[in-house]
Parts: structure tokens; sequence; C-alpha cells
């Protein structure tokens, strides 16, 4: 792979003040470490991007009930997406997996640790929850808000940005209808969340109804993972989350 890059063609650095007015700005230090990392990731793993969309139309309806019945404590879709992970991680282990740096082996991970992508102004930042299967919604969200918190104040750990199962970024507070997640490595698979979309769809006696639609963009290591196994794990989310219940 060394020798393939090595002939690329060098990058282009022309001189753009020529074109017009300019101002050039040093990267600060997490955006060139963050930059280093994306693009091994990128370079090193081959992607494929599943999209899909899963009905969300009654958690939502469970959600709204449960913020009403529990004011003070806000539970966002997220916290409910890291379970429905959880549950497909169960159902599929190879996504629980990570090869190891020879790409001889793969480590099976018993654990459910999910990592988190923090906007912050530094950069992105993935943060990892720890032992998300022990924990209630209402708990990863307390835990969630508390990691994104620190991540845009204070920045994280190495520690506490390693070690996960498998990472969910969302951006579904800011909209778009899907992405392509970069797999977050030494990771298998990375999903992807964007703004809920209201779809129309048969009701009952021919009726027209809408249903609430949740985006999903999964990214997966195509050397660990196959086509099939990722549109069944998108499923799966999709079943964990139309049986979810708030406790």
């Amino acid at each position: 792979m060394s020798n393939y890059f090595d002939k690329l063609p060098p990058w282009p650095d022309g001189d753009f003040g020529e074109f017009g007015p300019v101002e050039v700005k040093p990267r600060d230090r997490y955006q060139q470490i963050g930059g280093a990392f994306l693009s091994r990731n990128w370079l090193a793993i081959p992607h494929v991007t599943h999209h899909d969309e899963v009905d969300v139309t009654d958690l939502e309806a469970a959600r709204k009930a449960w913020g009403e019945a529990n004011p003070g404590q806000k539970i966002t879709l997220l916290a409910p997406v890291m379970k429905a992970v959880v549950g497909a991680l169960k159902e599929f282990p190879i996504f629980n997996t990570s090869l190891t740096a020879d790409g001889a082996s793969l480590v099976w991970k018993k654990y459910f640790h999910i990592g988190v992508a923090v906007d912050t102004p530094k950069g992105l930042l993935v943060g990892v929850v720890r032992d998300c299967d022990t924990k209630s919604a209402a708990t990863l969200a307390e835990d969630t808000a508390a990691l994104a918190e620190k991540a845009r104040t204070k920045g994280l750990s190495m520690a506490e940005m390693s070690g996960g199962s498998m990472t969910i970024s969302s951006l579904g507070h800011i909209g778009g209808t899907a992405f392509t997640p970069i797999v977050n490595a030494p990771e298998a698979a990375i999903l992807g969340l964007t703004r809920v979309q209201l779809r129309p769809a048969p009701g009952e006696a021919g009726a027209l109804e809408w249903r609430k639609m949740l985006p999903l963009s999964l990214s997966y290591d195509h050397r660990i993972i196959n086509g099939a196994d990722a549109a069944r794990f998108v499923r799966h989310i999709g079943r964990e989350l139309s049986r979810f219940e708030f406790v």
C-alpha cells in the first residue's frame, strides 16, 4: 500500500493570493491530530455505508410521555439508540470485534462500550460511555451529557476516548438525511444518525398516516463485515427501537 501512495502526485501548493485577498491561519493541535487519524482510517479501511430508515413513531410518543412524567430529566433520541445498538451488537457480535494490527486475527469483545462523537470548538472528539448494557436510558443520557460537556470545556483524556465497541455520530440536532461516517479504528463500524423525517404510510382501512422515520447510516469495515449482515444489523436496531420501554 505504501508504494501505491508514494506514487500519488504531490498536494497542489499554489499562491492563492494571486486570485484575491486571503488569510492563512494555522490549524490547531486537535484539528491536526484528528485529521491525521481520519485520513489513516479512510485510507486503511475499505469502507461501505449502508443507508436505511427505521420507524420511531411509537418510540417518540413514549419518549415524550416519559419526559412529561419526569420533568427535569431529559432523554434525547440518542440514549434509546445506544441501547438498541447494544442489542444489535449482542445479536451480531461480529460488529463488536477489532482486527489485530497485523490483520491476522479478530478480537471478540465481551463488553459494550459505546463511543459518542461530540462536536467541540476544537474539533470532533469521541468519548466512550462504558457498560451501556447495564444502564437505563436515563443513566445513559446523563453519562453522555456529562461526557459531552467535559469534551467541549476541558477536553477528554485518551482513556476517555478509548475502548469503544462501536461509535455513534449524530447530526439529528442539525439536519440532513444521510451521510458517510468514517469508521473509528480499531472499531469495525460506526452508526450515523440524521434528523427524523415524516413519511406517509398506509394506515387502517387504507387511510394515510404519517410515520416518524429515523435515517441511519452504517459505515463498516468490509474486511470484517459483509453487506447482508450490515442490512440485518440496521433492521435489528429498528426492531429494538420499536419495542423499547422507558424504565
